[in-house]
């Protein structure tokens, strides 16, 4: 009996060792695998691996340092202040076609009745200094009070 025993445990025992042998060189085969796709950076040179491995950020303890930032100047296009309809079809007419955003629709005179009650003066200051959704000028920051008040007239004119 004690020879059964002795020839289980040894069968056992190669069995534990082939399988422990199969997952070791599947592992290996995998890291290999993986070793075969890395990329290998273009420079190895000490300039470029500093460059590589710098901090993407920086901490400043007291006084923020002084950056100078460039301004770039970009040129909207420029609309007059009697071109109201013209105000309309560049700028606002994006939502107030459509209603976006709870905007009242160009020519709906319903959707425009509670604004209009609030008075003209409300109109003009909602416009240029936004309101709810709707950004400052339209969201067009090149705009003058004039271009805008010459919209609002133009889109009331729509509903009159």
């Amino acid at each position: 009996m004690d020879t059964q025993k002795s020839s289980k445990f040894f069968v056992g025992s190669i069995v534990i060792f082939l399988i422990l042998f199969l997952v070791i060189k599947i592992i290996l085969a995998s890291m290999l695998d993986v070793g075969k796709n890395a990329v290998t950076p273009e420079s190895m040179t000490d300039e470029d691996v500093v460059e590589r491995i710098k901090p993407i950020a920086q901490v400043n303890v007291g006084a923020p340092p002084v950056v100078e930032v460039a301004v770039v100047a970009t040129a909207a296009p420029a609309i007059s202040s009697a071109g109201g309809e013209k105000t309309v079809k560049q700028v606002c007419a994006l939502c107030h076609r459509t209603g976006m955003m709870s905007s009242p629709k160009l020519g709906d005179a319903d959707g425009w009745a509670p604004r209009i009650e609030k008075g003209i003066d409300t109109l003009y200051a909602n416009a240029i200094n936004g309101f709810n959704m709707m950004p400052a000028r339209g969201g067009n920051a090149s705009l003058s009070d004039g271009d805008v008040k010459a919209a609002v007239d133009h889109m009331l004119s729509l509903v009159k």
